[in-house]
């Protein structure tokens, strides 16, 4: 299976173009969405963190406390390491499946981490969806109702554009309409398939 990673900052437009990638019948496989499975409620890996930091980081659902998860291993570094070396194997191994399960051409791996973590050595080629900051900030603060200040400190929290720019094998610049867009990734897609039918 051939993988393409798909990555950009916040509110640079990923959930934009996978959209239009599986409009064109390609299998995207979100890193998110499979972050999020190994902590549901019944899981193993859960009953292992709430052994480790103890009851009350489930709610009374009996579902992990996302919110008091964070605070502790914001604040512990021994904790941090410890809860990436249960998740990131599970994780790793849920893309791999995910993928693997793929029956179109090629398939996406969608990650806002891609670079940061070893999720881009499942991948073939990469793309960043590349746009100002001044577009990060107002496309985010507008989504998700926040305060400008937060979502620069969540940029300034990931990788730098230029250096994400040149870690990439094709660039899409999203400043303009999504009509824009779509000819873009469309061009893409066909780019891809092209190669992948060499």
């Amino acid at each position: 299976m051939i993988v393409v990673g798909l990555t950009g900052g916040i509110g640079s437009g990923k959930s934009a173009v996978t959209k239009i990638f599986e409009g064109l019948g390609v299998k995207v496989v979100d890193a998110d969405v499979a972050s999020r499975q190994p902590v549901m409620k019944g899981e193993p890996a859960l009953k292992k963190i709430a052994e480790k930091f103890g009851a009350n980081i489930l709610t009374s659902e009996g579902e992990l406390d996302r919110r008091k998860l964070r605070e502790i291993i914001f604040n512990d570094n021994s904790a941090k390491d410890w809860l990436e070396n249960l998740l990131h194997p599970l994780i790793h191994q849920i893309l791999i499946d995910d993928l693997t399960s793929a029956s179109s051409s090629y398939a996406i791996l969608v990650s806002p981490l891609l670079f940061e973590t070893n999720q881009k050595d499942l991948c073939s080629k990469t793309i960043v969806i590349d746009t100002s900051e001044d577009r990060q900030i107002d496309r985010t603060s507008k989504r998700d109702n926040v305060e400008v200040s937060q979502v620069k400190s969540i940029i300034d929290s990931q990788l730098d554009r230029k250096s994400r720019n040149e870690l990439a094998d094709i660039i899409i610049l999203n400043d303009g309409s999504l009509q824009e867009l779509e000819e873009k990734v469309k061009k893409i897609h066909k780019g891809l398939e092209k190669e992948i039918n060499k």
